[in-house]
């Protein structure tokens, strides 16, 4: 393992660390030295891939939206690759946010939680790092525009107002199951979604 492979792996397990005690206690309780132990590696460390707590905090922001927009980007290039529509392109990506959040509920927890906190110093990156998830669905919505128009059926859509509610919609309704209803499946809980989606602003396309 090459040493640009080990400082990944180190990074991860720092992310992975950070992400679930500040879920947990919050970040002004997690101290840096417990993130170290939870990751197994030393307090030096922490400080030598990241300039202190609030550095960590910020990259852990911007590695996770990266995960989360990539898989985004790759659930509606597919759709449209297989020749979905605007209504059936959105709906894979909101299974992608779904699977997302299944995989990794600390982290939209933590997100969710520090869009409320206006006073935090990452504020400026968590603004950034928003805009990035929902520029992905904003261009899916005007791609669908551009290629074909309004779907029947379909009004027109405020991009950047739906792109938003699309959002907000999936994380929010995502942490509710995980936190009140982890019984149900993801395949319930997409298919709730979907249905919702239809009647808003698919056009009455099916789920893919």
């Amino acid at each position: 393992m090459n040493s640009g492979t080990r400082r990944n792996a180190t990074r991860q397990r720092l992310y992975d660390a950070a992400v679930t005690l500040i879920a947990e206690q919050g970040f002004s309780s997690t101290t840096v030295d417990e993130i170290a132990e939870r990751a197994g590696v030393a307090k030096g460390t922490v400080y030598y891939n990241f300039e202190s707590k609030t550095g960590l905090f910020e990259a852990l922001l911007r590695h996770g939206v990266e995960l989360l927009t990539a898989s985004l980007q790759q659930a509606a290039d597919d759709a449209a690759r297989g020749g979905a529509g605007r209504g059936e392109v959105l709906d894979a990506m909101v299974r992608a946010g779904l699977g997302f959040i299944d995989r990794y509920p600390a982290f939209a927890q933590l997100y969710v939680a520090e869009l409320w906190r206006t006073n935090r110093p990452w504020q400026p990156t968590l603004a950034a790092v928003r805009r990035r998830i929902v520029a992905v669905v904003e261009e899916a919505l005007r791609d669908g525009a551009d290629t074909g128009g309004p779907e029947e059926g379909e009004e027109d859509v405020d991009v950047p107002l739906a792109a938003s509610a699309l959002v907000g919609m999936v994380l929010v309704a995502a942490l509710d199951w995980k936190v009140f209803q982890p019984e149900r499946s993801l395949e319930e809980v997409h298919g709730a979604l979907s249905a919702l989606l239809r009647g808003r602003i698919g056009g009455g396309g099916r789920p893919g």
